[in-house]
């Protein structure tokens, strides 16, 4: 068998003639045409043009990967997403520049959720036997995966693996989404196999991924193969692939090597001086109690899992508390003294002065709990968004669901996303 192929390409920023030029040729060099259907899907997570602006896949690489599809003349092309849970996607297409870049280009871009869905069986997956799957990505000949480098709160790093989170629809996107995270990533990579991958890390990121802070790498990532993409991406952010542990279920479920050795690496860009690069604080959000905060963390296991629910209710914690942080720097340091319990901890948790919020359906604490009131947060998972009012409200934060201009956007594209649902169905589209 031909090794998976991964090359790096040296990018210094997002000029278009610059990536046209790049694409173009690393394109070819893996042999990969357009034909037929063609699907791009890249990580649009989340957006806001007031302080979220590196979260997503750049719109103009975007861009630049469909002005070349499209020589090829396929029947259809189609660029969709499915951003953060509880979220019209819509919203961050927007905020993200996307449906502009769509009109100058010509193209189709979709909120997943807003369309018709098959329900699809996976025979390779340990927790989902079957999803509800876009038609587009389902019926797709061609399958290009453009995802954006970056530190991941629970993950380590988020790449080409990590982006199938985004093919799930919204009713079906925190199924799992707990201590089994990891392979549900795996899971996910049956009907979410990409034919083609182009990873963003001109600029990578670092801090929590939905809201995090720019690095400038100067790269972009062409694959025909998503575990050798991100076993050198891993490479890139510091990791030894073993130690990813999606990246390690991948490998054992029979997706590929870990090994250096097994790929065919090439391209302008020198892998051992990219890992040497200063890359940001890799650990920031990853590690509660590293944060410069009066707050302190206790995390516990699922309930009758041993488990760490690093995917659920700490997950959502560390991304409310890291938009906190981008939206009004300074603000944790500011907050009120006080613990966050999440999961079965066992333990003492000693806040005799402050608050103690326990968050998660399950929580509790087996030792002594001493604070001046407990408060809990209900939910399994529990989802970044629920703990937006909650988490500030405790520990006197700013809350980023009271900003006006962020809630005139929620409520108009929930509105639009409704009307799309309708319409799409009317026509037969939903």
């Amino acid at each position: 068998m031909e090794k998976p192929r991964v090359i790096l390409r040296s990018c210094a920023d997002y000029d278009r003639d610059l990536m046209d030029g790049i694409m173009k040729e690393s394109v070819q060099d893996l042999g990969i045409r357009f034909q037929g259907k063609v699907f791009i899907k890249p990580n649009v997570v989340t957006a806001n043009k007031k302080y979220i602006h590196n979260s997503f896949t750049h719109p103009q690489l975007v861009a630049s990967m469909a002005a070349l599809a499209r020589k090829d003349g396929p029947e259809s092309l189609v660029i969709g997403e499915s951003g953060g849970y509880g979220i019209p996607s819509r919203m961050f297409l927007k905020e993200a520049g996307y449906f502009e870049m769509a009109r100058e280009a010509g193209v189709t871009l979709v909120d997943l959720n807003e369309h018709g869905v098959i329900k699809t069986p996976l025979t390779r997956s340990k927790w989902h036997k079957e999803i509800l799957l876009s038609k587009y990505i389902a019926e797709a000949d061609v399958k290009i995966w453009m995802p954006k480098l970056k530190y991941h709160i629970f993950a380590s790093i988020t790449h080409a693996l990590k982006l199938n989170i985004g093919i799930l629809v919204h009713k079906e996107r925190m199924l799992y989404h707990d201590h089994r995270i990891h392979e549900k990533i795996v899971d996910l990579l049956e009907p979410g196999y990409p034919d083609l991958v182009v990873g963003d890390a001109i600029d990578i990121t670092y801090g929590f991924e939905s809201a995090p802070y720019p690095v400038r790498l100067g790269l972009l990532i062409f694959a025909n193969n998503p575990l050798a993409a991100d076993v050198v991406a891993a490479h890139i952010m510091g990791y030894d692939p073993h130690d990813v542990v999606h990246l390690k279920i991948a490998e054992e479920r029979g997706y590929g090597s870990l090994e250096l050795e097994d790929i065919d690496i090439s391209g302008d860009a020198d892998l051992e001086e990219l890992k040497a690069r200063p890359k940001g604080k890799n650990s920031l959000f990853q590690v509660l109690n590293e944060l410069e905060t009066p707050i302190k963390f206790f995390s516990g296991n699922a309930w009758d899992t041993g488990m760490l629910c690093d995917g659920g209710c700490e997950g959502a914690l560390k991304g409310c508390l890291g938009t906190i942080e981008k939206r009004s720097p300074g603000s944790l340091r500011n907050a009120r003294p006080g613990a966050i319990v999440c999961g079965v901890y066992d333990g003492d948790v000693i806040a005799p002065d402050g608050p103690v919020l326990l968050i998660g359906t399950c929580s509790k604490v087996l030792g002594k709990l001493e604070a001046k009131k407990v408060y809990r947060a209900k939910g399994c998972p529990i989802g970044a968004r629920d703990l937006m009012i909650k988490v500030p409200w405790v520990f006197k934060l700013p809350s980023p669901m009271l900003d006006p201009r962020d809630a005139v956007m929620f409520i108009w594209n929930s509105l639009a996303k409704g009307f799309y649902i309708l319409k799409n169905r009317l026509l037969g589209k939903g």
